[in-house]
């Protein structure tokens, strides 16, 4: 097949810090599009991911799932998008698309998902590669329209951090009156918070810190209950419909769940791995409440979101850099030194 060297950023091993490397993309298929990439998120996972922390990784990786571009050039086949549509790409960048959860528009869970990095490229036959670069080459069923009125740095980390936190609150029917609670504020809790108040929802932040408190409500938090505070746990027992749980580190979910109503729904999108301390069963009994975990979101979904951020004005809250401080941008989110998300310009890949 055919291909194209291009720029991108990336490592080739896990102790190695990320640097520019020549990377191939396909030639643009019938049903392709290419995309000239203006702006890339910087998500956990990438960082995670670089270094090899869930023991997975192949090298060399580019990472990067966050991405918003101009449709640069189109396959003979593609009628959905034409040169010089801003259009995005996220988590995905194909699947079976036979199988029931793909005939569901849950692409997220299909079993032969291809990661839009670290996935598997049938084409080239070898791993996918994603946003830190000059250009992605993607079929135009994973590519997704952005509207107009957007900051199209701003949207980026909703390809990621959005849809981890609209798809629970969708699949859980968080609507006007409902009542919902968000642990932590970073990058997934700041949009859980944006995206719950535009439902229509009441929305309490869980905080280890008062310091998390001015922020949360400048988001659209009606409360802020501080974890650590026994007596402002004992006033939200049994309050909640759903928690969205974003910690991404272990964590005591025993606390949270007394504070769920009954039927209620405390959903982990940030945490991989065993839960420690173990669970306490007698409240989940006795109010027949539940501990599930949600994955991004499939693409009709994410359309959903995006289109739904168009008609409220909902974007990421970001700090841009260019991509030669991508390095120094993955030990400040390791500190959570970031409100609440990078994103890269990539035209500083491009210039350099």
């Amino acid at each position: 097949m055919n291909t194209k060297e291009i720029k991108a950023y990336g490592t080739e091993s896990a102790e190695a810090d990320l640097k520019q490397l020549q990377i191939n993309r396909r030639v643009v298929l019938e049903n392709d599009v290419e995309i000239d990439i203006l702006y890339c998120g910087v998500c956990h996972s990438d960082l995670h991911f670089a270094r090899n922390d869930w023991g997975m990784t192949q090298y060399p990786v580019v990472p990067g799932h966050e991405i918003v571009g101009k449709v640069a050039q189109i396959g003979e086949g593609v009628s959905k998008y034409k040169v010089g549509d801003i259009v995005a790409v996220g988590c995905l960048v194909d699947s079976c698309r036979t199988c029931q959860n793909c005939k569901d528009d849950l692409e997220q869970y299909c079993p032969e998902w291809v990661g839009t990095y670290g996935g598997y490229d049938k084409h080239l036959e070898t791993n996918t590669h994603g946003g830190y670069s000059e250009t992605i080459v993607v079929d135009e069923s994973f590519v997704l329209k952005v509207p107009e009125n957007l900051d199209l740095a701003g949207i980026a980390p909703v390809l990621c951090a959005g849809i981890t936190t609209w798809s629970p609150l969708r699949h859980w029917n968080v609507g006007k009156d409902s009542k919902v609670a968000v642990v932590g504020l970073g990058g997934l809790g700041h949009m859980a918070i944006k995206l719950a108040v535009a439902l229509g929802a009441h929305v309490t932040l869980f905080s280890r810190s008062t310091n998390k408190i001015e922020d949360a409500k400048a988001l659209g938090a009606h409360d802020v209950i501080i974890s650590t505070d026994q007596s402002q746990m004992e006033h939200v027992i049994g309050k909640f419909d759903v928690i969205i749980d974003t910690v991404p580190y272990e964590h005591d979910l025993n606390p949270y769940i007394g504070t769920l109503t009954t039927n209620g729904t405390l959903v982990i999108v940030g945490y991989l791995g065993p839960i420690d301390p173990m669970l306490v069963t007698v409240p989940m009994i006795m109010g027949r409440k539940s501990v599930a975990g949600s994955l991004i979101g499939g693409i009709a979904e994410t359309q959903e979101l995006l289109d739904f951020c168009g008609k409220h004005n909902i974007t990421s809250d970001i700090e841009v850099i260019k991509i030669q401080d991508i390095n120094t941008a993955y030990e400040r989110m390791l500190k959570s030194d970031v409100k609440y998300r990078f994103v890269i310009d990539m035209k500083s890949l491009k210039d350099n």
